[in-house]
């Protein structure tokens, strides 16, 4: 494909019209640098823009493509796939685009749960709620990203909900064993509450476990898991 050939065939369409690049590109609704750059070769359009201006100029896009004309009429036919061939191209743009997004999403989301778990002590409530606010970033980010991997609906919320179980599993697992081996109070716990038995000692209740916190907020306070 000659890139020079292309464009100095699209700068004596636009003359025989007598058009300005830019009247052309008020036209065309794109700018008159785009179309001096279709005009040198250095740049050229793309396919959905080609059915456009073939049908401008009343040309055939193999008459674009090869630089020359050779007929007076787009051909139905090449029309028709020239369409289909525009539609499915800006289908891929959009997916790859969406894929990026879905991506970048990803890693803010797992940047802010890192960030709130290192950041806010296990007391503080900040590093739970940043947690799931990153944990639903994330989600929606792994949404996004597996559009192109898995096109059918149902599989792509399968996969989130996977992912979902996966995050709750992993939080679960580091507040075992921060407890457990750190003696910190839990982060992701649905109730607190003293305890009955020692009206002192705080309660944290996970789904799975409840640690005890004894003595808080003194020199003797420790965080050990309720038989």
């Amino acid at each position: 494909m000659d890139q020079v050939k292309i464009g100095s065939f699209l700068k004596q369409l636009r003359k025989e019209k007598e058009l300005t690049q830019e009247s052309l590109a008020e036209q065309l609704r794109v700018s008159s640098r785009t179309i001096s750059r279709w005009e040198t070769g250095s740049n050229l359009p793309d396919i959905g823009l080609l059915i456009e201006i073939a049908e401008f100029y009343q040309i055939s896009i193999p008459e674009i493509i090869n630089g020359e004309r050779k007929s007076e009429i787009m051909n139905p036919e090449t029309k028709e796939t020239a369409v289909k061939m525009a539609e499915y191209s800006k289908n891929e743009t959009k997916g790859k685009r969406r894929q990026i997004i879905g991506l970048l999403l990803s890693a803010f989301g797992i940047f802010i749960i890192i960030s709130a778990l290192a950041v806010f002590p296990s007391e503080s409530s900040w590093g739970s709620i940043y947690s799931i606010f990153g944990s639903i970033i994330l989600l929606v980010g792994i949404f996004l990203a597996s559009r192109r991997l898995l096109p059918k609906l149902r599989h792509r919320f399968a996969c989130v909900a996977l992912c979902a179980l996966l995050l709750f599993g992993v939080f679960t697992l580091a507040d075992y064993v921060a407890v457990k081996y750190s003696h910190q109070v839990p982060r992701f716990c649905y109730m607190i509450c003293y305890s009955s038995q020692q009206p002192d000692d705080l309660l944290y209740k996970t789904l799975f476990f409840t640690a005890v916190q004894h003595n808080p907020g003194t020199e003797n306070e420790r965080v050990e898991l309720l038989p």
